[in-house]
């Protein structure tokens, strides 16, 4: 068990295809994940990727794209542990844990955000789902 267990959920009017694209495209991982070495493992197509995680972190991240009504819901998880200077997996105080768990929830609520607003962008509240 990762000494880090992320999840969150955001729901974007945006078919899941679109969101598909977006999260293949490789800039958008070295956007938000800079510090990161991240390796896709499976490209699960509509459905979404998973990466193996190296860096300040060692690991697994996976975004899932579900279809949900019009749009499409994107959860993101992060599995990791923090690696020392030396490389090996070090076991942080709860306070430190809390801010390294912290830092990598806001990125990828970021992220998810990010893609949201430009996505979106156009559409009325309420309204269906841009299509573009």
């Amino acid at each position: 068990m990762h000494v880090l267990d992320l999840a969150d959920d955001t729901f974007l009017a945006v078919p899941p295809r679109v969101v598909s694209a977006e999260v293949a495209d490789p800039a958008f991982a070295a956007r938000y994940w800079p510090e990161l070495n991240l390796r896709v493992y499976a490209d699960r197509g509509i459905k979404g990727r998973c990466w193996t995680v190296s860096g300040p972190v060692h690991g697994t991240m996976e975004i899932w794209l579900e279809p949900v009504l019009d749009g499409t819901v994107l959860h993101y998880y992060l599995r990791a542990d923090p690696l020392g200077p030396d490389g090996r997996p070090r076991s942080p105080g709860v306070v430190a844990l809390g801010r390294l768990a912290r830092r990598w929830r806001v990125v990828g609520r970021r992220a998810a955000l990010d893609l949201k607003c430009r996505l979106e962008a156009g559409r009325v509240p309420g309204g269906p789902p841009v299509q573009p």
